[in-house]
């Protein structure tokens, strides 16, 4: 990432954007830290966790972390985009509970929220996913939906 000469935000401008890890959300979070620099906002990385609805309190002994897991893509996610070094303008921040739920809330008095067009979940052949989808139609701020872009 070309990372330009800048001091902290001087305003409360904030873009916020949803990592997964997945491919889509690396090309949101390049394109948000692209849009935050050229604003002089803040940006708020968000990765939310939950349980699997189907997950008995049975299970929960012999289930995986889900948040080291989201903390361990938040992280490669970061790293990949940004280097070992983090500015200091970006906010890394681990949520549990529904994705979209999540972004919709943390966007409120956003100046954007970037999410990418799929993510790790469910339906492949979906052109947007579930959860940008449900951002689009929710969120109170403007809204980009990114997709991967090939060389």
């Amino acid at each position: 990432m070309n990372d330009k000469a800048r001091g902290p935000a001087t305003t409360s401008a904030r873009v916020v954007v949803g990592v997964d890890g997945s491919s889509q959300s690396i090309a949101a979070l390049r394109r948000a830290s692209e849009m935050a620099l050229e604003s002089n906002a803040d940006l708020e990385v968000v990765t939310s966790w939950s349980y699997p609805a189907l997950l008995s309190t049975y299970d929960l002994g012999f289930a995986p972390n889900f948040q080291e897991i989201a903390e361990s893509e938040q992280a490669k996610a970061l790293a990949t985009v940004f280097g070992e070094n983090l500015p200091d303008w970006v906010h890394p921040l681990i949520v549990e509970g529904n994705a979209a739920h999540q972004l919709v809330e943390r966007s409120r008095g956003a100046q954007l929220l970037v999410v990418g067009s799929r993510g790790l979940g469910g339906f492949k052949g979906l052109l947007l996913g579930s959860v940008s989808s449900e951002c689009a139609a929710h969120v109170k701020s403007p809204v980009l939906v990114m997709r991967e872009v090939e060389d």
